[in-house]
């Protein structure tokens, strides 16, 4: 997203551009009226890279369009960035400027800000760095007393404190603690991901008894619904995901939940009963779980067609999607089985055709 993409006072009529573009293509099913989570206009994005342009003395911040992939666009501010981003922009650069061992050669600076108040700065280089840059670079941490600061050049990786922040999302008035680690998959619009687990509470309000998750992350949607559910086990393939999850179980005090590292994918199979159930799964409870509620946050490709012969033998789904096209196929094949009774559009991706989705389904009479 550039940019010059970016009108702040024409967020409303993009985002009723995009709704009736959903609407389009969600016609031919049989939908409830959606509910509507709006964005901030600005600043609600929490992370964002930049590529660095070096032009002589000169040094800034650079994105390409796909269509001129060789002409940098500089970008001094971005608005749709977080607060923090935007102030950290200009500061990091004139640090950095004076320095030559942290200047040459630096090609990408990615931030990953909270809504407390952290940063985490990854700085990219086309060169090796060592302790030289490391050294350097410690003046970093006494200039930016909130930042952690990390290095990566080809194959080396140089961490000053630590590669993560810790996240606090505010949902129905508890809070709620995240650890968030380096090129991991967070949400990237925390006032929207706050949306998505309050809609995600409310759908369940009135559910019991165990519930099944599929693409768990960080635990994100884990632990507010582990308080409606006795029990909870929940998988994921990224083993940095997996161990974020269960910190964040125990910092938030969750005894309930479970997670497994594993794919869906070997996850449906299992419980289908194409394969013999794994010895991981067996120990997190799998035999004895009993789900009242499957929740599955797949990526763009949706649910392959052994996932979702598994879950429509759960009575309720809850289903979030960043795809509205594979959403569309899943529901399809499910509509035999379940019906859609709770359907919200949640407006992550602002200025971009990107939207996110949730639906609640319920197995018919």
């Amino acid at each position: 997203m550039r940019p010059d993409q970016i009108q702040i006072d024409q967020y409303q009529p993009q985002l009723a551009e995009k709704i009736s573009r959903l609407d389009e293509l969600m016609a031919t099913l049989d939908l409830p009226a959606a509910e509507i989570f709006e964005s901030e206009a600005s600043h609600y994005r929490m992370r964002a890279e930049f590529r660095i342009w070096h032009d002589g003395d000169d040094m800034y911040y650079a994105m390409f369009d796909s269509n001129d992939p060789r002409t940098p666009i500089r970008v001094d501010q971005f608005p749709v960035a977080s607060l923090m981003i935007n102030e950290l922009m200009p500061a990091l650069l004139d640090a950095v400027k004076t320095v030559p061992v942290l200047r040459h050669k630096l090609f990408q600076v990615d931030f990953l800000t909270t809504q407390t108040g952290e940063a985490l700065i990854s700085m990219l280089y086309h060169k090796p760095i060592d302790e030289e840059w490391f050294a350097a670079a410690q003046t970093l941490n006494e200039a930016f007393p909130h930042c952690h600061f990390i290095g990566r050049s080809r194959k080396k990786k140089m961490i000053l404190t630590r590669d993560f922040v810790m996240e606090t999302l505010t949902i129905n008035g508890k809070k709620y603690h995240y650890q968030q680690v380096e090129n991991s998959f967070t949400q990237p619009n925390a006032g929207i991901n706050e949306s998505m687990l309050s809609w995600a509470l409310d759908v369940t309000q009135n559910e019991s008894g165990d519930l099944l998750e599929m693409y768990c992350g960080n635990g994100n949607f884990s632990i507010p619904l582990a308080r409606r559910f006795d029990r909870v086990v929940a998988t994921e393939i990224s083993k940095v995901s997996v161990n974020s999850a269960q910190l964040n179980i125990a910092i938030n005090g969750m005894s309930n939940v479970q997670v497994v590292k594993m794919a869906s994918e070997d996850v449906s199979a299992a419980l289908n009963g194409q394969t013999e159930l794994p010895k991981q799964l067996v120990q997190a409870g799998m035999e004895s779980l009993e789900p009242s509620v499957v929740l599955v946050d797949p990526p763009r490709a949706g649910l392959d067609s052994d996932t979702v012969e598994l879950i429509r033998k759960v009575d309720k789904i809850l289903y979030i999607s960043c795809n509205p096209e594979t959403l569309k196929a899943n529901l399809e094949a499910l509509s035999d089985t379940h019906k859609v009774e709770r359907y919200a559009v949640f407006d992550q991706f602002p200025y971009t055709h990107h939207i996110e989705t949730g639906v609640y389904l319920v197995r018919r009479s």
